[in-house]
């Protein structure tokens, strides 16, 4: 973790609040590089005079956004038909799962999009399915960068008064995270028993038939 925040602290010296959002753009992608420290860290930096504020939190919400759409593009290159082939292979999902999930975030894709943001571990990876359900690129847009803006805010302004204890911010993200993945752990484990259930079903259905 140090060897990150050391280089984080060189983006930042060296490219200002452009380092930020640079820095979150491979955050989306990579997910090692956790915002959960990058964010505070510039917070703290702001304190110290060293970076505005406003210029930090746009360019980090830039760096978000440009990421999401990366990963939107990875949904548009994955596509529906290939995603429902892979489905096939696969012992417990079957394509119309694929075809289930994607009506649900065809209805439900704009709120799925904002609070995914908010939400460590899906924060990057709900920009997926958005290009797979090939979202409306300004309206994708404009729920990630609420979302975006609402999480990057938070967590600069934690560095930011918390100052030399910036990293106090990083215990409360991972408090909250653990909360989250518990409650996501719980939902893929009641999906895991679903599947299974339904897979045994129908294997004694097919020895009686």
């Amino acid at each position: 973790m140090q060897s990150i925040i050391d280089w984080i602290v060189g983006l930042m010296e060296t490219l200002g609040a452009p380092g930020v959002g640079i820095a979150i753009l491979l955050e989306n992608l990579f997910p090692p590089i956790p915002s959960e420290v990058v964010l505070p860290l510039a917070g703290f930096t702001v304190a110290q005079g060293s970076l505005n504020m406003v210029n930090v939190f746009i360019w980090s919400v830039l760096g978000s956004v440009i990421g999401a759409y990366v990963l939107y593009g990875v949904g548009v290159w994955l596509g529906l038909e290939r995603l429902r082939k892979i489905a096939d292979w696969m012992w417990l999902v079957r394509a119309s799962d694929v075809d289930a999930a994607m009506n649900f975030f065809t209805k439900y894709g704009k709120p799925s999009v904002f609070f995914g943001r908010l939400i460590p571990g899906v924060r990057s990876l709900i920009s997926i399915p958005a290009g797979l359900g090939k979202m409306n690129l300004v309206t994708f847009g404009l729920w990630t960068t609420l979302g975006s803006g609402i999480w990057n805010a938070i967590l600069i302004y934690l560095g930011f008064v918390l100052g030399d204890n910036w990293e106090k911010a990083t215990e409360y993200a991972d408090t909250y995270s653990n909360v989250i993945y518990v409650v996501l752990l719980l939902i893929i484990l009641g999906f895991l028993v679903f599947f299974i259930r339904r897979a045994v079903r129908d294997k004694n259905a097919e020895k009686s038939a």
